[in-house]
């Protein structure tokens, strides 16, 4: 199913013209519905019972908030109107950044976010915002680097395989563009310590799955004792995968919080865009 209701996040962050650029182009490959949404990180609940009118002293601070929103949309209406998009919208939404998104792209096919950048501190994110957003909405994420340029995404695809429950919404969630890509390449770590995610040939069941939907899949089992994370983005860059492809957390998400994990690694250290879904 082609992506036809694409949300790309949008704020005053140095990156939010990549994520825009990268939003027209799958945009326009599926005829897509584009939603630039930006909050004013306004509490719901500060808006619903006090606003305004009850906290005089707050009015100037929200203002400000709600200037910066509109701003980033301004900056996102310039974009889309340059490159001649005939279907989009602009959406202020007066909630807390990760609830409110989250909210927004639970009715979307694509969520397009950021990174969260260590260097430019934004505390109407959060550092957890990417996979907040992967976890509550339902919908799958784009997430693209702090840093880099990226003309194009999905060329050359690299999915990271366990056989997991997100790992396989992932590929499905990803399907779009594992069909338009030239080449696609599933990397499957250390398939024999999980033995029940697998069939008698790891990889095999899901590569012919993709055959069906026109997916020419290349299988490669590695094997490793150190971090999977960055195994999987030292194989993209090695590879010159322009996407990453892989479930965001599993069942022991309090863990990999805790101790780190695939996700977190990925998320910090990421240098290509990353699909994730949970």
């Amino acid at each position: 199913m082609p992506y036809k209701t694409i949300l790309v996040h949008v704020d005053q962050s140095h990156q939010t013209a990549t994520r825009i650029d990268l939003a027209l182009q799958l945009a326009a490959a599926d005829g897509a519905h584009l939603i630039g949404a930006a909050s004013t990180g306004i509490s719901a609940f500060l808006h619903q019972h006090v606003g305004d009118a009850g906290a005089p002293s707050l009015a100037p601070y929200l203002d400000i908030l709600r200037q910066r929103a509109d701003a980033a949309l301004a900056q996102f209406e310039q974009q889309v109107r340059r490159a001649n998009a005939t279907s989009f919208e602009l959406r202020r939404i007066d909630d807390e950044a990760a609830p409110g998104i989250s909210l927004s792209a639970s009715f979307c096919d694509l969520a397009i976010l950021g990174q969260t950048d260590p260097g430019q501190a934004n505390q109407l994110l959060g550092p957890d915002f990417p996979e907040y957003v992967a976890i509550h909405s339902g919908c799958p994420v784009l997430i693209v680097p702090y840093a880099g340029a990226f003309a194009s995404v999905g060329a050359h695809v690299l999915v990271g395989w366990n056989g997991s429950l997100e790992a396989r919404r992932a590929v499905r969630d990803a399907l779009p563009l594992l069909r338009r890509a030239r080449t696609v390449e599933l990397a499957v770590f250390n398939p024999r310590q999980q033995d029940d995610a697998h069939g008698q040939q790891a990889g095999a069941d899901i590569a012919l799955h993709l055959a069906r939907h026109g997916v020419a899949v290349s299988v490669r089992e590695e094997a490793g004792n150190g971090d999977v994370g960055e195994a999987l983005l030292s194989l993209a860059a090695d590879s010159g995968a322009d996407l990453l492809v892989m479930g965001c957390y599993g069942h022991a998400r309090l863990r990999e919080v805790l101790l780190g994990g695939t996700t977190r690694t990925v998320l910090q250290a990421m240098t290509v865009p990353v699909l994730m879904a949970h």
